[in-house]
């Protein structure tokens, strides 16, 4: 983990300064895909973006469940959770799916993207904690609004690929303005799988209210090469359109040779 970050010590700055790169292979999977939307690569140890459509990657949308990370990690670090492990009620009303009618765990919700749980944790944070912890970990705009349990999910919070993608650099290498542990337990709760001696974490989101939705796959991947991080947004046109965000996501990084 030093070696990671060592790279990102200076991150923001760098990030910031960063030259991207278009990448016509990238650009021809969204073009075949017939998607509107943006993926980024962040190489660290080049200090350089690689993707599609830049325009797109600066613009911010609601972050809808992939601030699930930053959100178990401010619940951790401000003691409204105990561990991911402590159960957290699901509440009364519907549910748009079956699996979220029941209490869980945030190591459960994450993996299901249960919504409720998180809003359960939100409103034990509260909007001045929540706002304070946005403000400190530099995510998005930091607006919450006056909803607690809704502001990632229908705004104001709003957060753009590039910067997805440099907030989780920070994370991946322990480096966000939190304890330790806390960074490698919200590392722990989004690591996805391992081969070949690379491992790939992420979480994914989607928000489709208004039309047309827009939905999300962030994370990194980790090897002996070096930290990626790496943020895709897209229009959801369908339901139909849920599995192509970690599809389409997957076959960039292989373009790109880091998965």
């Amino acid at each position: 983990m030093r070696w990671i970050a060592a790279l990102v010590l200076m991150l923001p700055l760098h990030a910031q300064a960063a030259e991207w790169r278009d990448s016509a292979e990238v650009t021809a999977l969204f073009e075949q895909a017939e998607v509107r939307g943006t993926f980024v690569l962040y190489d660290v140890g080049r200090q350089q973006w690689i993707g599609h459509d830049r325009a797109r990657a600066e613009q911010r949308f609601v972050p809808a469940s992939t601030f699930k990370i930053p959100h178990t990690l401010i619940g951790l670090a401000t003691g409204a959770v105990a561990s991911v492990d402590e159960v957290l009620p699901a509440g009364d009303g519907p549910k748009r799916f079956p699996e979220w009618a029941r209490d869980m765990s945030l190591r459960e919700a994450i993996a299901l993207s249960a919504v409720p749980i998180y809003q359960s944790l939100a409103r034990r944070i509260g909007l001045e904690r929540m706002r304070e912890q946005l403000v400190r970990l530099d995510y998005g705009n930091h607006e919450v609004g006056t909803r607690v349990d809704t502001f990632w999910l229908k705004g104001p919070l709003a957060i753009s690929a590039l910067e997805q993608a440099r907030f989780l650099a920070r994370l991946a290498a322990g480096e966000l303005p939190a304890p330790a542990a806390l960074q490698a337990t919200t590392r722990e709760v989004v690591r996805l799988e391992s081969r070949d001696g690379r491992t790939l974490y992420g979480k994914t989101g989607w928000e489709n209210v208004p039309e047309p939705g827009i939905g999300w796959w962030v994370g990194w991947v980790e090897s002996d090469a070096g930290v990626f991080p790496f943020a895709l947004n897209m229009e959801m046109r369908s339901d139909a359109d849920a599995p192509l965000r970690v599809e389409l996501g997957k076959a960039s990084l292989r373009a790109l040779g880091v998965w």
